[in-house]
């Protein structure tokens, strides 16, 4: 008994001791909207599994975060002079200009797409402002005294929000157009000799022409980029009152969590702070409802295909979704869609619809042979963790880059969904079902995607405790912070080195000269006097 005794009284030293040492952070978050906050919602339950507090800051117009429900971390909602159905008709209409049939010129696309984003831009503009300003809320913020802030720079101005509340701070990113925001403000090194700018649907095997595009693409987005920065520049200035800029500010992030990994992306340089976590919203698949697992089943040995065009595309055209029914109604295969649309009037009896689908589940499912999707980097990464083959129909956005990587990597086949006919349909389905290269490739992404050294959730809650132990990690940013452009690509050292090259040769010039001068001049009073005796 006394031995028990002495064992217990260890045991509660040790449980207590352990207690002590783990540091259970407060942790504010600013999520992104539509799959940039489902993605988000990983990390968020991964920290409160690991006992921190997390809070999550939200304005009353957002469309997708519902802010009403009752979760294990807290909601702060501050007002803003907007509806959540004016947040979303600006990504619908964005939506609506990539997806034109027949599409216009690229001129008029990107004077359409301008247009929308300088509404975006006023919108984000009041979002800022109401947070921002908005003295009761920052004092509340500051009252709860948090350790580091967790967002995406789909939210604007979040990064100025840290910089005022002095927290260190940690970003989730996709991409952003030609790696501007990172190039630029994170300065990660993009050589456009090999790296191709997103989204040109490029491989880093670029032949002459492809690189004469990929640095024509490089110039205009960084340009683009400068030009729309101008104004976020002056509003960040007078928020923090003093001269800075946007890139200055976001530059500050202490770490950059890349959605992507070396499974999806090509071999290319990266930063100490910057850190690869695509995929952390995959998991092993969980059963099925009984109504969906009996269609699923009914399949037989030819197994279903699943189809989601993702959550901001509920239906199309009935000219669209007629063709896209027709052609699943000629393969064996069983078929669930995620439609919330008017049915198509060509469904056939192997095609269910449903408003909603648990996609991750569906892939996990071992009666699963292929997957068409619209490209979005969550569905992409989920059918790769299960290693399912894809037939691409991509929409807008990054989706066309994206499912070029996987086409690239022999795991997908890609149509355009405005151009196919059902018969297009059903030979890239035959293709990606009866060719066993694309399973292999698949499999084989797959295999990359799980062999780390530790999962990307647990990267990705790993690196935010990483900064929250520290105080930050500013020790990880690279000094080209604090360079100039004409610094940080050495235009001093090479004009002082030319000035010196140019000050030598002149010197040489000149001293040549000079001796040859001093020559001429010795050998010409001997020909005055041989001139003198002749005569």
């Amino acid at each position: 008994m006394q031995c028990l005794g002495k064992s217990f009284t260890l045991f509660v030293i040790v449980l207590f001791s352990d207690l002590s040492l783990t540091h259970c952070g407060n942790v504010l978050v600013l999520p992104g909207e539509y799959s940039h906050w489902y993605n988000m919602r990983n990390i968020l339950d991964e920290l409160l599994n690991r006992h921190h507090s997390v809070t999550v800051l939200v304005n009353s117009a957002s469309p997708t975060v519902n802010f009403t429900q009752q979760e294990r971390f807290q909601y702060l909602v501050f007002d803003v002079p907007l509806k959540a159905h004016e947040v979303h008709s600006l990504s619908e209409q964005l939506v609506n200009i990539w997806m034109q049939y027949p599409r216009p010129n690229m001129v008029q696309i990107g004077l359409q797409i301008m247009d929308v984003l300088g509404k975006a831009r006023e919108m984000h503009h009041i979002m800022c402002d109401h947070m921002l300003r908005n003295e009761t809320l920052i004092s509340r913020l500051t009252a709860l005294k948090f350790d580091v802030l967790l967002y995406d720079p789909m939210i604007m101005c979040s990064d100025l929000l840290a910089n005022i509340l002095d927290l260190p701070f940690v970003l989730s990113l996709r991409f952003s157009l030609g790696f501007s925001m990172e190039r630029m403000c994170g300065q990660m090194p993009s050589p456009p000799s090999y790296v191709p700018v997103p989204p040109t649907e490029m491989t880093d095997r670029m032949c002459f022409m492809e690189r004469v595009k990929n640095m024509i693409v490089y110039v205009v987005y960084s340009f683009a980029f400068r030009m729309a920065s101008v104004s976020l520049d002056n509003y960040y200035s007078e928020v923090l009152g003093k001269p800075t800029t946007m890139c200055e500010t976001m530059g500050k992030a202490d770490i950059w969590l890349i959605r992507t990994y070396w499974d999806f992306e090509y071999p290319r340089p990266l930063l100490p702070n910057f850190k690869f976590v695509g995929g952390l919203h995959c998991k092993p698949a969980k059963p099925l409802l009984k109504e969906m697992e009996a269609f699923v089943q009914s399949s037989g040995d030819h197994g279903i295909i699943v189809f989601s065009l993702g959550s901001m595309i509920g239906n199309l055209t009935m000219e669209r979704a007629n063709t896209i029914a027709s052609a699943l109604g000629q393969i064996p295969q069983k078929v669930v869609w995620r439609y919330h649309g008017k049915a198509p009037e060509t469904l056939a009896p192997n095609t269910k619809i449903f408003d909603w689908i648990p996609q991750n589940d569906l892939l996990g499912h071992p009666k699963t042979k292929a997957f068409i999707t619209h490209g979005g980097t969550n569905g992409l990464y989920e059918a790769i963790y299960h290693g399912v083959p894809m037939v691409g129909l991509p929409l807008f956005a990054d989706q066309p880059d994206n499912l070029m990587h996987m086409k690239t990597k022999g795991a997908a086949v890609v149509l355009d969904i405005n151009k196919m006919q059902s018969e297009d349909l059903v030979n890239a389905l035959k293709t990606v079902l009866n060719n066993p290269s694309y399973k292999e490739s698949i499999m084989r992404l797959s295999r990359i995607h799980h062999d780390q050294p530790m999962k990307p959730l647990d990267q990705a809650v790993y690196w935010i405790e990483y900064v929250m132990r520290n105080t930050g990690a500013k020790h990880l940013r690279v000094q080209a912070h604090d360079l100039s452009w004409y610094q940080y690509h050495c235009l001093d050292v090479v004009a002082v080195l030319l000035s010196v090259v140019a000050l030598i040769t002149f010197l040489f010039i000149k001293t040549c000269c000079f001796l040859f001068r001093k020559c001429f001049s010795k050998t010409r009073p001997d020909t005055k006097a041989k001139k003198s005796k002749k005569e």
